[in-house]
């Protein structure tokens, strides 16, 4: 029962940090990276779409994006998609392809992203400690129903931080390797 608990906690931490990798990816850094775009909702038919379902997106250069649509008729929405986003992008476009030119990043705006990203980091060590709450509770709860003895209480709360620590570690490197990636000029 112990090792069922642990192993739900764990892969619902590996969840989390699974969650914490899409997100960073989405973060800008000072290179193009077709992770900036993808997640991107569209107005597509009056349905969000993910801008990766309606276009491929490529890196041709180091500070350029390029989306081709498959569908054509969709290059406005795409425009006006990436103008509305927080991205701070204009879409240069020649009727078939959009260009993103990302102009490099100031200090302040570096700043600005290593706020965000510890914010993200903060949300993911949250989302780790709550399934270790609830990890902890049901431990608890067998316990009480004399289910498991008080020994294999303590064992199992014993190999739960160490789980909850590993996790929380992990979160700690993907932030230094984000803000690494951020900073870098």
């Amino acid at each position: 029962m112990i090792k069922e608990i642990l192993n739900s906690a764990e892969s619902r931490m590996r969840g989390a940090i699974q969650v914490l990798h899409d997100d960073l990816s989405s973060v800008r850094t000072g290179r193009a990276s077709p992770g900036l775009v993808e997640k991107l909702p569209v107005d597509y038919y009056g349905a969000a779409t993910p801008l990766l379902q309606l276009a491929s997106i490529s890196v041709p250069e180091p500070r350029t994006i390029m989306i081709k649509p498959f569908d054509a008729s969709t290059l406005k929405a795409i425009e006006k998609a990436i103008q509305t986003s927080d991205l701070g992008l204009n879409p240069n476009s020649d009727g078939k392809v959009i260009h993103l030119n990302l102009p490099p990043l100031n200090e302040e705006r570096r700043r600005d992203l290593v706020k965000h990203v510890h914010n993200r980091l903060e949300e993911a060590r949250i989302a780790v400690r709550n399934i270790r709450r609830d990890a902890h509770n049901d431990l608890r709860d067998f316990e009480k129903e004399k289910l498991i003895s008080e020994d294999e209480l303590e064992r199992g709360e014993e190999d739960l931080q160490k789980l909850t620590d590993r996790f929380i570690e992990e979160v700690a490197a993907h932030g230094k390797t984000k803000e690494a990636e951020i900073m870098e000029v």
